[in-house]
């Protein structure tokens, strides 16, 4: 099966903004969850994958293609799902899939019926395929986006922040598609919701400014810090107290009272009390520098 080897890709833009520093990946055939906060670089990692963005050095390999330098080749093995795109609002689901179907290179008027058909029946949409797009919820939007991705039978999909806005009926038919498509293919998803990444996702990584903090198996990145996280329940005007003396890696409200976690290979006392590990803590103590090895 193809992978995905990314290695040292580095971006910095006009502005001294340095979106990718040295960025190396090695992303298997399956769902890989890609997580990290707004601005870590994401979105930038992204659009080079998927050909629409120029790194300034590094390099990108899927299977034997450099996506870098084949970019006609890959085009017609990805899906991409951005995290803005546009609709025609006066055009219907099923028309727009069809001339979009065309722009991916399906000539044939049967085959593309087709492949719009069945791609509509597997997004939900079909039963509303003569809807003018105006007229979809965010949720069918977003399965749109996914028909739109799977024209052509891509063996590389990328999906930005997918799930963004939808409720849980719409999430959780999102996640089932998703996993359908991760048996056979290389599924990127890029998000900063770190329980899809946890549902979903077999292999992940985290990036923040840039860089790769993580690259590891969610379960067992959690396995890792098992037994040293403990929480304690604190006045909001005490926190700055507590990251001076503990390693806090995770904090929330809680009927206006702030909930801490920290992380210390021994029971700390003073109040605090031992809590099973989540993904979230393993997330939150890369991106706030406290992440332990």
């Amino acid at each position: 099966m193809n992978k995905l080897i990314i290695s040292g890709l580095s971006k910095t833009y006009f502005n001294g903004t340095r979106a990718l520093d040295s960025v190396s990946l090695n992303i298997p055939s399956g769902m890989f969850g890609l997580l990290g906060p707004n601005g870590a670089g994401k979105s930038t990692l992204m659009r080079t994958i998927a050909t629409l963005q120029e790194p300034d050095e590094g390099s990108v390999m899927f299977g034997n293609l450099d996506v870098l330098k084949d970019k006609t080749e890959v085009r017609k093995v990805i899906g991409y799902l951005p995290q803005e795109f546009g609709l025609y609002p006066k055009v219907s689901a099923e028309l727009l899939l069809d001339h979009l179907a065309i722009l991916k290179g399906i000539q044939k008027p049967k085959e593309r019926r087709e492949v719009v058909s069945i791609l509509l029946h597997k997004t939900n949409l079909y039963t509303h395929r003569k809807k003018q797009l105006s007229g979809f919820s965010g949720g069918m939007k977003q399965r749109f986006g996914i028909a739109q991705a799977l024209l052509a039978n891509p063996k590389l999909i990328i999906v930005d922040e997918p799930t963004a806005g939808l409720d849980p009926t719409e999430r959780n038919r999102f996640h089932n598609i998703l996993c359908e498509l991760g048996e056979h293919t290389v599924v990127i998803l890029s998000t900063h919701i770190v329980e899809d990444v946890k549902e979903l996702c077999p292999n992940m990584a985290i990036i923040n400014n840039g860089k790769v903090l993580l690259q590891e198996n969610p379960l067992q990145a959690i396995e890792r810090i098992k037994g040293n996280v403990y929480s304690k329940t604190i006045h909001k005007e005490g926190l700055e107290e507590y990251r001076k003396s503990y390693s806090v890696i995770a904090e929330r409200l809680f009927q206006g009272k702030k909930v801490i976690h920290i992380y210390a290979d021994k029971d700390p006392g003073k109040g605090f009390t031992p809590v099973e590990a989540s993904l979230s803590d393993v997330y939150f103590s890369h991106i706030f520098g406290n992440a332990t090895q």
